[in-house]
């Protein structure tokens, strides 16, 4: 069965085709900095790659360009959309409607275009995947697979908020959690790795995805007790373009006192805040450049990045009595030696002892990059959403 996931990010598609249940990848790529004019494409099989650095301005343009790319007539995988029997997209937020992944029906859609008030940078980019796809895969299946159903098990005592009750249990008002394909794959391959000679072992892991979004989890036995991202993305770690967490007063003293609309609060924090607002540039690559040539808003933001980082490990760490590992995942944790210097540097409290050679190996394998002494494990595993997403959208059509 082939399958083609699509994983449409705030500023970024991933996709891959797969062919299930083998796992095998017939041809994968991704395309980042939508909206910049030096967006980058890519497009891989066994057989070729092809890289390009080209505008593309949205979310569309860029999914009609993988398209034509999977059945070019000379790099190409498929001849005809009819080869496709499934596509499986990754949804940001699933709200208190979806718990489990469900095939997209017109009410589907609906629901997922009610939630993008919750997920403004990704639900409509999730959105308009699903539309797009719908018209160049039409005899396939749809599937959506959410990103908040893997924190379905955090406790109340860490989901409820501190407001009144009914906000809980009419309005739905509560932590979610998100990108909860990418910690349940990382998590579950952590714990694989840690149990491989001693089968049973209890598990107190802590998952860190820092991409253009980031959140970490406090993830015990395999089940997330505890996400920094709550309600909707944009609180808990620096982001490229949100804050993270602030203070909410200043929320009201911008309106109040500062002329700001409700709006345009909305706006500065979710597009034009974290690493861009701090920095001018939202892709850490550019800031870490930046950052080497002397430029000090960009080390302070990388110092400011980290601190965060390392205030949930002990917040976590607190929260699971212990600590097994910390995983580092995604674009930034899976790249960026730098970062993971930053966060592992003067940890030894817990148990953290990076060692710097290993930290500069790039691998597509999991991998240590602590010390022989470090009492807890730094493992850097890079993260398979489109896999975690094709397991879950073949599990529901074999039914």
């Amino acid at each position: 069965m082939k399958i083609i996931i699509i994983n449409s990010g705030s500023s970024s598609i991933k996709y891959q085709m797969i062919d299930m249940p083998a796992n095998e990848v017939i041809c994968s790529g991704m395309i980042d900095r939508i909206g910049l004019e030096s967006s980058n494409f890519s497009y891989v099989t066994n057989t070729v790659k092809v890289e390009e650095t080209l505008p593309i301005a949205n979310h569309k343009i860029g999914l009609q360009k993988i398209s034509q790319l999977l059945m070019d007539d000379k790099v190409g995988v498929i001849k005809s959309t009819s080869e496709i029997e499934a596509v499986g997209h990754r949804v940001v937020h699933g709200g208190s409607n979806f718990s489990n992944t469900v095939t997209i029906t017109k009410e589907v859609k609906e629901k997922i275009r009610q939630l993008s008030d919750l997920a403004p940078l990704h639900n409509p980019a999730n959105l308009e995947g699903i539309n797009v796809a719908e018209e160049i895969f039409s005899d396939a299946k749809q599937v959506a697979v959410f990103d908040t159903a893997f924190h379905q098990t955090i406790p109340v005592v860490a989901h409820k908020y501190a407001l009144p009750n009914y906000l809980l249990t009419e309005n739905k008002i509560r932590v979610y959690g998100f990108h909860g394909t990418s910690h349940k794959y990382v998590s579950e391959k952590a714990i694989r790795y840690l149990n491989e000679n001693n089968s049973g072992k209890s598990s107190k892991i802590i998952t860190i995805h820092l991409g253009n979004g980031c959140s970490m989890t406090a993830i015990k036995d395999g089940k997330s007790i505890d996400h920094t991202l709550g309600f909707a993305p944009m609180n808990g770690l620096i982001m490229g373009t949100r804050s993270g967490d602030v203070d909410q007063s200043i929320i009201f003293h911008m309106v109040n006192s500062l002329g700001y609309s409700l709006d345009a609060v909305n706006n500065l924090l979710q597009k034009q805040s974290g690493m861009l607002g701090l920095t001018g540039f939202s892709d850490l690559r550019d800031i870490e450049s930046n950052a080497e040539k002397g430029n000090l808003d960009c080390q302070l933001a990388l110092d400011m990045n980290a601190y965060r980082i390392k205030k949930f490990i002990g917040s976590y760490a607190a929260v699971l009595n212990g600590l097994d590992a910390i995983i580092f995942t995604a674009g930034i944790g899976e790249n960026s030696s730098y970062i993971r210097k930053l966060v592992c540097t003067d940890m030894d409290y817990f148990g953290l002892e990076l060692d710097s050679a290993k930290n500069e190996i790039r691998s597509k394998e999991i991998r240590e990059i602590n010390t022989p002494d470090s009492k807890t494990k730094i493992l850097v595993i890079p993260t398979n959403e489109e896999i975690e997403i094709a397991n879950q959208v073949y599990e529901l059509l074999l039914g």
